[in-house]
């Protein structure tokens, strides 16, 4: 089984690609560094591209992902919590 098993409907698909696309984008706001995706960039695919088939948007989440992860792996320990931010005490469960 693969991590995107084939169950994934093609709009999860489309809604996880967004959010990877997000998540770099955050990442480099916080940090004003570019993450380099190089590889992700030669699929010429993006979370637009909606008649793109789900193997395609697979790829690209999969890809996209291991640079972002490959990225802040290399970096050291730079992200830290604001003082204001919750204590894992105050975080409030949902059941």
């Amino acid at each position: 089984m693969t991590v995107l098993g084939d169950r994934v409907q093609k709009e999860e698909l489309l809604h996880l690609h967004m959010l990877f696309i997000h998540v770099r984008k955050y990442y480099e706001t916080i940090t004003n560094e570019e993450i380099p995706t190089e590889r992700y960039n030669s699929l010429h695919i993006s979370p637009v591209h909606i008649h793109k088939n789900k193997k395609s948007h697979k790829e690209a989440i999969l890809v996209l992902g291991q640079e972002i992860v490959d990225h802040i792996g290399r970096k050291p320990a730079m992200l830290s919590f604001s003082h204001e931010m919750s204590t894992p005490s105050e975080i409030a469960v949902e059941n």
